[in-house]
């Protein structure tokens, strides 16, 4: 008879981590937060200056931060 421990057990308990479950959250509030922001804004990047919704350019900046994020743990280990 073999045990499963919560790292390397089966099912739910090794899949549903709190850190997960926090990142979900936060990932879910993210969303919601990008997209109740649908108004035009207009950004300036260094000379010139675009138009866009401001969804767009929260969205842009949610994955640019994540990439960066991802790219800087993986890099710590």
């Amino acid at each position: 008879m073999t045990s499963h421990t919560a790292k390397g057990g089966t099912g739910l308990h090794g899949l549903l981590t709190p850190g997960r479950i926090a990142i979900a959250v936060l990932a879910v509030l993210t969303l919601v937060f990008i997209f109740e922001n649908t108004r035009s804004t207009t950004i300036r990047l260094w000379i010139p200056q675009v138009t866009m919704p401001l969804y767009v350019a929260l969205l842009i900046a949610a994955v640019l931060g994540g990439l960066c994020g991802a790219y800087f743990s993986r890099r710590r280990r």
